[in-house]
């Protein structure tokens, strides 16, 4: 659950979150910390090394739903994403794809990773990357996540002081 549990998704807040998160504070160096509500535990932030991850917005509860319902949630979800990355796309310009594949690969695997791609990993958000940059001199992505079916959808932000890039494969 995050601090965005039971709020209606406006693609405007959505971008004025993105905005204070990329004029924000990002830590250079030090260990990646999880923030949370202290009264309910709920995920508001993840910053570390280079990077800072947010909720944008967080789905109703799925457990119990499926079939059809199921996939008009998954519908609206995506909606929201796509209505977001339309308005960034049109202030700076068409993202980049950068997959998520690798990263999930080499977590199951328990290899290392980059500070950025395991604080995701450990997050759950598993979702491929739509990334802008440099924007004011840092990178900035976007991604819709869901950890399993019954879980909430989640809309997070990243914004990183250095480039989001796709990870090697090693092959």
């Amino acid at each position: 659950m995050t601090v965005r549990t039971g709020e209606t998704f406006k693609a405007g807040r959505a971008v004025s979150d993105i905005e204070a998160l990329l004029a924000g504070p990002v830590p250079a160096t030090g260990p990646t910390v999880g923030e949370g509500e202290p009264d309910t535990g709920e995920w508001s932030a993840t910053a570390g090394e280079g990077f800072r991850i947010v909720p944008l917005w967080e789905s109703g509860d799925l457990v119990g739903v499926y079939e059809r319902e199921w996939e008009e949630a998954e519908e609206a979800a995506a909606g929201h994403l796509a209505d977001l990355v339309d308005e960034l796309d049109r202030r700076w310009g068409a993202h980049r794809a950068v997959g998520m594949r690798v990263p999930i690969f080499r977590d199951l695997a328990g290899e290392p990773l980059p500070p950025l791609y395991r604080a995701l990993c450990d997050a759950d958000c598993l979702g491929d990357l739509r990334v802008w940059g440099p924007v004011n001199g840092r990178w900035v992505a976007v991604s819709l996540n869901q950890c399993d079916g019954d879980a909430p959808m989640i809309l997070v932000a990243v914004v990183a002081d250095r480039p989001i890039v796709e990870l090697d494969d090693g092959e």
